[in-house]
């Protein structure tokens, strides 16, 4: 019995030894398996401890962000060869001698002597909207340029790229190479965008380092105008902004959805120090595209106008009028001589509300509404105005003047500052005075009323009216439809209007070209 047991200890021991022994053949044949798996990609090393990392299926609930990764992957491919890079040269004429000239020594360095030119060189973005070479930028990317690059995305260079037309009031401008079977960018509908939704910009931010960069962000808001860049009161604000990352060299180049349509052409960036600060904005796709065919059938816009100076509605115009919503805008004046809209029979100070039957909520989208119109054309406006019901009237549309001839327009003297002494107080806030002889002749008879030599802090007219600044003033003409020369006449309107109520301005600021517009403004109780 005792042998017997014996031998089953030994057994035990036996079987025990070959288990063990099998499982570490087992795994030295599985690491002798792995390492000559991978030894055709790179040498063996004796200390190599970190294996070689295998993709790993994602989390469930991390399964949306790597589905949204994805997506902004390949809309990123579908975008980028459509993206070209652009490079305008313009050649300015210098005196080679102009820092070394000194007075009585012109001998030795005639004015008359030859100049050298100097390249100024500026970079920026673009698309391909069409398979034969027309592509769309920006006008300020390529204005005033002598000669034109553009390399695609492929690395293709063409060296003279040709300017088809700019349109300076909207910043598009189409230009085309001389290249077949590119590859398109598809446009989407920019009216359809809503804020929140998911962008990606792509262009060459600071130059040709950070070419076919793309960034991605969400639309931030629609409809924001840039006063800073409105070079003519034809020109259309209405920027979609994002905080996509843009830069300069961005311009021109497509903010696209995440179908991968271009939804708007990155224009601007709002900015202290001229780089990204985390808002930027794009030109929306529909205006875009408008502007670019016509740019192409004709080489030039060729503008609508109902002949009427117009600012969004506020508050107190929605109350001056009776409407119960602040809607529409607020025609300031008329434009041009032989205004259409004053000729069917709209006032200043009527807000308009609707053309054709669509709601006007602001200025931008009543000039793209009217703008791309033909000439001649009849529109049906709707207006709303103090002590008249809601109407609507039929006015026939004016081609718009040429670029040159609104800037010749605005090209006027300015008269000098007004000095600031004691004048009359009003309940609203501000200090006037009659204007010096001088500037009332300059101003002309039309515009000669009291002027604001200064606005209250806690002022209702505060941000509203403005003292003088750089030679331009704000001058009164108009209260409650009534005209005021005098600062006299001024205060004789005013006691026609109770605590409370709100008071309408017509208001003349001589700056530019001059411009009136109409300020309502609610007083105190």
């Amino acid at each position: 019995m005792s042998r017997t047991r014996e031998w089953l200890k030994f057994g035990g021991l036996v079987s025990i030894t070959v288990v063990v022994a099998v499982v570490l053949l087992g795994a030295i044949g599985q690491s002798s398996q792995a390492r000559d798996a991978t030894a055709f990609e790179r040498p063996a090393s004796a200390h190599e401890l970190i294996p070689a990392q295998q993709p790993a299926p994602l989390p469930a609930v991390a399964q949306p962000l790597g589905d949204l990764s994805s997506a902004f992957a390949s809309v990123a491919d579908l975008i980028k060869p459509a993206v070209v890079f652009i490079e305008s040269d313009k050649y300015a004429t210098t005196d080679p001698h102009q820092n070394l000239r000194i007075p009585g020594m012109e001998f030795f360095f005639p004015r008359g002597a030859p100049q050298a030119p100097r390249l100024q060189r500026g970079t920026g973005s673009g698309f391909i909207i069409s398979p034969d070479g027309y592509i769309m930028t920006n006008n300020h990317v390529v204005e005033g340029a002598d000669k034109v690059k553009v390399r695609l995305f492929d690395k293709r260079q063409f060296d003279d790229a040709k300017i088809v037309g700019r349109d300076s009031l909207t910043d598009v401008a189409i230009i085309k190479i001389d290249a077949h079977d590119l590859p398109v960018a598809t446009f989407g509908n920019s009216d359809s965008l809503r804020v929140g939704e998911w962008v990606l910009a792509v262009g060459n931010p600071l130059g040709q380092a950070f070419s076919f960069t793309v960034t991605a962000g969400i639309v931030s808001a629609k409809g924001r105008l840039l006063s800073g860049l409105q070079r003519s009161d034809y020109s259309i604000m209405d920027f979609i902004q994002t905080d996509a990352a843009i830069n300069p060299g961005n311009s021109g180049g497509p903010l696209v959805n995440i179908r991968g349509q271009v939804v708007g052409m990155n224009a601007a960036i709002a900015s202290e120090n001229g780089y990204y600060q985390g808002y930027g904005f794009a030109i929306p796709a529909n205006l875009a595209r408008t502007v670019g065919n016509q740019l192409i059938d004709d080489g030039r816009v060729h503008r609508s106008i109902l002949g009427v100076s117009v600012q969004d509605a506020r508050e107190e115009d929605a109350a001056y009028v009776g409407l119960d919503s602040v809607e529409g805008v607020v025609v300031n004046s008329f434009s041009v001589d032989n205004s259409p809209a004053e000729k069917a029979g709209i006032k200043v100070g009527d807000i308009i509300i609707a053309l054709d039957g669509e709601p006007v909520s602001y200025v931008a989208q009543l000039q793209q509404m009217v703008g791309f119109r033909k000439p001649g054309s009849t529109v049906r406006v709707t207006v709303v105005g103090k002590g008249h019901p809601q109407r609507t009237v039929s006015v026939h549309l004016m081609e718009a003047p040429a670029d040159e001839q609104q800037v010749a327009s605005n090209d006027r003297e300015q008269p000098e500052e007004v000095a600031q002494p004691a004048g009359a107080h009003s309940a609203l806030g501000i200090r006037i005075q009659q204007p010096p002889t001088e500037v009332s002749r300059r101003l002309g008879d039309d515009h000669t009323g009291p002027v604001v030599t200064d606005v209250e802090i806690d002022s209702p007219a505060r941000d509203r009216l403005f003292p003088p600044a750089n030679g331009a003033v704000d001058v009164i003409t108009h209260v409650n439809g009534t005209r005021v020369r005098t600062v006299d006449e001024f205060q004789e309107a005013m006691k026609a209007v109770r605590p409370g109520e709100v008071v309408s301005l017509r208001v003349y600021n001589n700056s530019g070209g001059g411009l009136s517009r109409v300020v309502r403004i609610r007083l105190p109780q």
